[in-house]
């Protein structure tokens, strides 16, 4: 099991730039396909981003191809979204997620734990 928590978020202007942290505890992170869904009020939550277990592949929905970047550092057990040029419509609640197969990322059923979430607010 492993226990998520995020953090990094706040409120900039659009064209600005944020990094997201998700800091692993429990079983190490490596064990697990990283990702980032977001939730935007009055939405489903969606896919944006996710990594394989080595960091060395990266998936990502095509609105943020481009200009969001996943990583990871499993030495820290931690995972990283890189936000730049940012837009009002990516105002959301920022979760990140760790779940098994990598053929599921892009489902909220792909993920097995997620973290409490951290709130994007881009104004305008």
């Amino acid at each position: 099991q492993v226990q998520l928590v995020e953090f990094g978020g706040g409120l900039v202007q659009a064209g600005r730039s944020l990094r997201l942290f998700c800091a692993a505890s429990g079983r190490s992170s490596s064990s697990y396909v990283m990702g980032w869904l977001r939730q935007a009020p009055g939405k489903e939550r969606e896919f944006v981003a996710a990594i394989s277990r080595s960091g060395g592949s990266t998936y990502y929905t095509d609105s943020v191809k481009g200009r969001f970047t996943a990583s990871r550092d499993n030495a820290k057990n931690t995972v990283y979204l890189q936000m730049n040029s940012l837009k009002p419509e990516d105002t959301a609640v920022y979760y990140c997620a760790a779940g098994q197969t990598i053929r599921a990322v892009t489902t909220k059923s792909g993920y097995n734990y997620w973290g409490q979430g951290t709130q994007v607010t881009v104004s305008s």
